[in-house]
């Protein structure tokens, strides 16, 4: 399966690439599916499934109490790249 998340526009122009896998830190906008227009930070990657987890994007339990909602990573644009990690960030230069 497939993991990767669209970049904005600038991070297209800046990086010169179209899509990155979705990390732990990043900022993202969701662009489909019922929370669409909410931004906020990945808390939580599933590449098996091919979902994130989004800051403030919970769903009511029926029990009481919230969940968090795993957001499909071609559901989202990365808006902030998270570049503390050294490979990432030298994997993205390397393309400039």
């Amino acid at each position: 399966m497939k993991f990767g998340s669209q970049l904005s526009s600038d991070l297209r122009e800046k990086h010169r690439r179209k899509s990155v896998r979705p990390k732990v830190g990043d900022s993202v906008r969701i662009i489909r599916g019922e929370f669409k227009g909410i931004e906020g930070k990945v808390t939580r990657v599933d590449p098996s499934k091919g979902t994130v987890r989004v800051d403030g994007v919970n769903r009511e339990k029926l029990k009481g109490g919230t969940a968090p909602v795993p957001i499909r990573s071609s559901n989202v644009v990365i808006t902030v790249l998270d570049l503390e990690d050294k490979f990432r960030k030298n994997k993205l230069e390397v393309t400039e």
